[in-house]
């Protein structure tokens, strides 16, 4: 009879009580479990670790943690060749991501250990943040904050000339149709905006297609559309494909919004086009570096909404991926497959 033990490393987001509760509750007789705290978010991710995109924790201190576990639960961990090369017990692990960034996936799969992530665990969460991220830019409610703080009453945000915009009259543009951007478009319907999607990979739903949503070419989108929100992965191909020319094709006075991934931005030119006034302004969640500079352009032009890369933080992602993450655990000890293998 095989005997399971269970390492659970979480972090300060992604509790690991919050692991423990869930395979409990998905498993009649669940293995020993040991159980360790990462320091992320109060302290950043990490870089650099051969294989790995970023992570959280030593090579030496995550070996030690893992000890003779079979199963390996997580959120940030690494898993390098190097490490799994000294790991010859393992052979589950469990990634509460929507991708597996911090393990080594081509060692993994050549010494035979299985992976899973929880895809879309934070859909939901990141599309009602976009919706904001939307709506505070389009209707100065960052220009309104940022000057109230500072003492300054503007009333020229009421203005004909100066005030927002509703979303009921605008286009709004959705690039990539993913778990995201697809609920996004759902949320937008309620505004009675237009709606364009931009995605050459997926074919919009039947609702979707009765509703009035257009599938359109990238070049069209950013033609028509009066907010651009970004909802693609990071490949090759989207990598820096906001680039000034992509800018220069959008609307005067358009918005930019992204609360994907910053690779896919050029920084430099939305800089320009924020500069010039081509575009009316930006909300930017996610960076290509982070955490940003200090003495970053951006930080500093008035027409900008930034935030820390919070976008799918809320207790439901956490819920979400704790329990995705205790079914793999439950289906591997019962010799059953993955539901989200990588």
């Amino acid at each position: 009879m095989t005997t399971h033990a269970i390492t659970i490393i979480g972090d300060h987001f992604m509790l690991p009580q919050m692991f423990r509760e869930a395979i409990d509750e998905a498993c009649d007789q669940p293995p020993p479990m040991v159980l360790h705290t990462l320091d992320w978010p109060d302290r950043p991710m990490e870089f650099g670790m051969a294989g790995l995109r970023e992570y959280q924790g030593s090579e030496e201190d995550t070996l030690e943690l893992i000890g003779d576990a079979d199963i390996l639960v997580t959120h940030l961990a690494p898993l390098s060749r190097a490490m799994l090369e000294k790991l010859p017990k393992l052979k589950f692990i469990a990634v509460s991501r929507g991708g597996p960034v911090n393990i080594d996936m081509e060692a993994a799969r050549e010494y035979g250990v299985t992976v899973v992530n929880t895809p879309g665990r934070n859909a939901s969460a990141v599309a009602e943040f976009t919706i904001g991220a939307i709506l505070t830019e389009t209707r100065m409610i960052t220009r309104g904050h940022d000057a109230l703080r500072a003492g300054e009453w503007r009333g020229d945000l009421y203005r004909a000339d100066m005030t927002g915009r509703e979303l009921s009259e605008m286009t709004v543009g959705v690039i990539g149709y993913g778990e995201i951007g697809s609920r996004v478009v759902k949320l937008l319907k309620a505004f009675g905006c237009r709606i364009l999607v931009a995605d050459p990979y997926v074919q919009i739903s039947a609702d979707d297609l009765n509703a009035g949503i257009e599938h359109v070419s990238i070049e069209t989108l950013l033609d028509e559309a009066d907010v651009v929100t970004l909802h693609s992965r990071v490949t090759p191909e989207t990598t820096g494909f906001m680039n000034a020319e992509a800018f220069a094709r959008m609307k005067p006075g358009a918005t930019f919004v992204n609360t994907a991934r910053g690779p896919m931005v050029d920084y430099d030119a939305l800089t320009e086009a924020l500069r010039s006034n081509h575009l009316r302004g930006a909300m930017l969640e996610t960076f290509a570096v982070e955490p940003v500079p200090l003495d970053w352009p951006l930080l500093k032009l008035p027409n900008v909404t930034l935030t820390p890369h919070i976008a799918g933080a809320s207790v439901k992602t956490v819920t979400i991926a704790a329990t995705r993450a205790a079914e793999e655990v439950r289906r591997y000890l019962a010799g059953e497959p993955p539901l989200n293998p990588c």
